[in-house]
């Protein structure tokens, strides 16, 4: 299972984790605005699949019904089998191979999704860390590089094929750029962590694959950061953090 499940993942990354997450951020947020109470047992922090809904990990948040409900059921019926109902006029094959390059695109998109979105945190020579640190802090920044990959940069075409996402680490220092800021940057963000000695991690985005799936597959883990060296004035506790504690 822990080779088999990484795999196919990869092929329903967005319908198994990327949709059940964001649909469990919107009812955190709405619980909390509303001032419910999360369940004792619920980690506002921790992912949530497709099976880990199934085995109740979501239970007093949403449930499978809601999730089919509210997000993957619309989508699906709407995408797969009302967008293309205007082939028909052509004839039942029109709307059958609409139907199979629809599906056969959603495949493609989650297979690059993957690839260039999962892949930039996460590896054995990426560091993970314990305690949350105020935004914009010298901790904030030094997490921000060696927590991230990059993959190769340079050239609109070369940048567009990896939907600009090969600049994650210049993504997480300055969120507030642009792409080609981005580009324009990067260069120059290398040149420091080189000049004071800060991993800068960049790779081809097949070798960050692979680095990921030993990581899922439990081959590897990624670099725990010593408590030791964090600078304390840049700590924090932020609210998830809080509930995490009060659950513990």
């Amino acid at each position: 299972e822990r080779f088999i499940m990484p795999i196919l993942s990869i092929f329903l990354w967005k319908w198994a984790y990327y949709a059940p997450n964001t649909y469990k951020e919107l009812r955190v947020a709405e619980m909390r605005k509303n001032n419910v109470a999360l369940p004792k047992d619920f980690n506002p922090t921790a992912p949530l699949t497709l099976s880990n809904i199934m085995e109740g990990k979501a239970k007093g948040i949403f449930s499978m019904w809601d999730l089919m409900k509210n997000v993957l059921g619309p989508y699906f019926l709407l995408h797969f089998f009302v967008l293309p109902l205007p082939c028909l006029f052509f004839g039942q094959a029109f709307y059958l191979n609409a139907l199979a390059n629809l599906a056969l695109a959603d495949i493609a998109s989650n297979i690059h999704g993957f690839i260039v979105v999962v892949t930039n945190h996460a590896g054995n020579d990426l560091y993970k860390f314990a305690r949350g640190c105020k935004p914009k802090s010298p901790t904030f920044y030094l997490r921000a590089v060696t927590s991230s990959a990059n993959f190769a940069t340079g050239g609109n075409v070369n940048d567009f094929m990896h939907g600009w996402l090969n600049y994650q680490i210049e993504h997480h220092c300055w969120p507030d750029l642009s792409m080609l800021s981005y580009q324009k940057g990067q260069p120059a963000l290398k040149a420091i962590c080189a000049k004071h000695g800060v991993p800068y991690v960049q790779e081809n985005v097949f070798v960050r694959l692979k680095k990921t799936m030993a990581i899922m597959m439990q081959m590897t883990k990624m670099r725990q950061y010593p408590l030791e060296l964090e600078s304390k004035k840049d700590m924090m506790v932020w609210k998830d953090e809080e509930e995490r504690m009060a659950m513990a």
